[in-house]
């Protein structure tokens, strides 16, 4: 028994001090914005001394009327008439200033969030569902930001009311003060043992939101196939089935807190009804006035909703931290290595006439917890050559590119770039991707105009340049035809281009690139024999003297290319054109 308390007691420990770090974590927001907030808290104080003050001076005007002293009633009933009056201004200007601070907040997290999510390694960020990272960029995001004003600043003002209102019962009447906090032990003790289920409630809650966030937006993007293969009724089925999860969570957290808000709410009615109680017993006595009975029923009131409302910050803030719990789970992934950058600019800037080569030596690699894909590969390009590499799918063909991408990186091994120019060698990184042009399998287009998505790896790109790439892809007639030219809108992914036209346009926004290197992979699998033919040899012309990976399934690249590797059993076999086209055929 005592070993098992050891444990329960490890893993609260444990527990609290996550939750301090993400409580530290959302702290360290506000103390960006510190002179705000503390001008906050003050408007706030301000606002809380002016409520007290006016509730002070409806006794003086209750006892002024029942007593018959009316000269005392008009300068308490103006300094009355203007409190309540500059705490409506006070608190406007609060709500104001409230709002500013928190879309500053918000979007400065949003920013940041995605920065790093950006700027994360790519294995590490693999294992999040796209899905679940809108969600925590989203709704974590969303909570943490308005916790940042609606906690810390809330806890001080709520105690300053808390306290003035105690100590205005106190001057009156202990026995008043002693009544009204008989409720505050009971409600200490119930929050203190609730907090780890709140904590665990609300991360399931979170959990199931984003799964529902994850199949829709997987639904989404995958609409087409859903409805070529005839399975919407069955994925609205699904969808009934993850939100009935969600609901579950949900439901049963309400369950858990409208008991314990039925708890707190029975102990503040019995504290609300002794202090009633007292007050008239003790009017009855003779002991009070009317004003005093009435500022009493009052300050009970706000001692009530003061201590209530500091104790529903508790799950406020739980909820939160679990909020930035998930945040920081994103943005403290590993990054990858840019340290580098200024020295692969270099290599870029002074070797963008001579080319670079391109040396895959002795590698290996695996993914995650899975089989090798190559073990002890190598293949070569130099400036000038088109080498093409083939091999069946699954033989790590793109993962071969984003080895020379840097996107990942090989467990053994070593892969290259060198500056003809300048004899400089740099091993590829994050840092070196800056050399490669990259035209994806999947074409890769965005939302956006034609001009846009050409512009994207030259913004300073004339429309002259724009047109000459078009025509080397032989996608200058189809832009054309189009309603507004380069103007032309595209929808998500390309929306309104067939595969054949995405992926010339993304072989054009490579052209307008100018890199050293460039990367096809299976960049023109979409294309017919001929237009691919006649886009290749483009291609060659506009980039002679820089080096060309093609990865490929189809025997026409491999007429053009200068060097073969056939990707088989992990290794990277050097073969003839004419031996490729028939392994190609076998």
């Amino acid at each position: 028994m005592s070993r098992w308390r050891t444990k329960v007691n490890q893993l609260r420990q444990g527990g609290l001090r996550q939750l301090l770090r993400e409580l530290a974590w959302i702290g360290s927001y506000g103390y960006r914005y510190r002179r705000a907030v503390v001008w906050y808290i003050f408007l706030g104080i301000t606002a809380t001394a002016m409520s007290l003050g006016a509730s002070v001076l409806s006794k003086n005007i209750v006892d002024a009327v029942t007593g018959y002293t009316m000269t005392a009633l008009a300068p308490a009933a103006a300094l009355y008439l203007g409190l309540q009056l500059a705490r409506i201004g006070v608190n406007a200007w609060t709500s104001r200033i409230s709002a500013k601070i928190e879309v500053r907040v918000d979007q400065e997290i949003r920013a940041e969030v995605y920065d790093r999510i950006m700027a994360a390694d790519w294995q590490a960020m693999s294992k999040y569902h796209s899905g679940d990272l809108l969600n925590r960029v989203d709704n974590d995001v969303a909570s943490v930001s308005a916790s940042v004003l609606g906690w810390i600043p809330d806890v001080i003002t709520r105690t300053v009311q808390f306290a003035g209102a105690l100590g205005i019962i106190l001057y009156h009447d202990a026995t008043l003060a002693g009544l009204a906090l008989a409720s505050a032990p009971l409600t200490i003790l119930v929050s203190r043992g609730l907090m780890p289920k709140m904590r665990s409630y609300n991360r399931q809650m979170r959990e199931a939101s984003s799964r529902v966030m994850m199949f829709n937006e997987e639904s989404f993007q995958n609409i087409q196939a859903i409805k070529s293969f005839g399975l919407g009724q069955q994925y609205g089925n699904r969808l009934r089935q993850v939100q009935g999860e969600y609901r579950r969570v949900k439901l049963d957290y309400n369950k858990f807190s409208v008991a314990a808000s039925a708890l707190m709410s029975l102990t503040g009615t019995l504290v609300s009804v002794s202090c009633f109680g007292w007050g008239v017993y003790r009017l009855w006595g003779g002991h009070i006035t009317y004003g005093t009975m009435i500022l009493f029923l009052q300050m009970a009131g706000t001692l009530s909703a003061a201590f209530s409302a500091l104790v529903k910050l508790v799950p406020n803030a739980i909820s939160a931290a679990t909020a930035a719990g998930r945040i920081m789970a994103v943005t403290e992934l590993p990054e990858e290595d840019h340290s580098q950058d200024r020295q692969a600019q270099a290599l870029l800037d002074q070797n963008r006439g001579a080319g670079v080569r391109l040396a895959v030596e002795a590698v290996t690699f695996a993914y995650q917890a899975g089989p090798d894909i190559f073990r002890q590969a190598g293949l070569q390009a130099e400036p000038g050559e088109i080498v093409a590499l083939i091999g069946p799918s699954g033989e790590g063909k793109t993962t071969m590119l984003r080895l020379l991408l840097g996107i990942v990186q090989p467990q053994a091994g070593s892969i290259t770039v060198t500056g003809m120019a300048t004899g400089e060698t740099m091993a590829a990184s994050a840092s070196t991707r800056r050399l490669f042009a990259y035209v994806p399998q999947s074409s890769a287009m965005f939302a956006g105009t034609v001009g846009e998505n050409l512009r994207l790896l030259n913004p300073e790109a004339t429309e002259e340049q724009l047109w000459h790439a078009l025509e080397l892809t032989c996608a200058g007639d189809f832009v054309r035809r189009m309603p507004q030219g380069l103007d032309s809108p595209l929808g998500e992914g390309g929306g309104g281009l067939s595969q054949g036209q995405a992926q010339r346009l993304s072989i054009a926004r490579a052209i307008l690139a100018d890199a050293p290197i460039l990367l096809l992979d299976e960049a023109t699998s979409a294309l017919d024999t001929r237009t691919e033919g006649q886009l290749l040899q483009n291609v060659v012309g506009a980039f002679r003297g820089k080096t060309v990976l093609v990865t490929t399934h189809r025997p026409g690249v491999l007429d053009i290319a200068h060097r073969v590797y056939a990707l088989r059993g992990g290794q990277a076999i050097r073969q003839t054109p004419g031996q490729a086209k028939q392994s190609m055929h076998a």
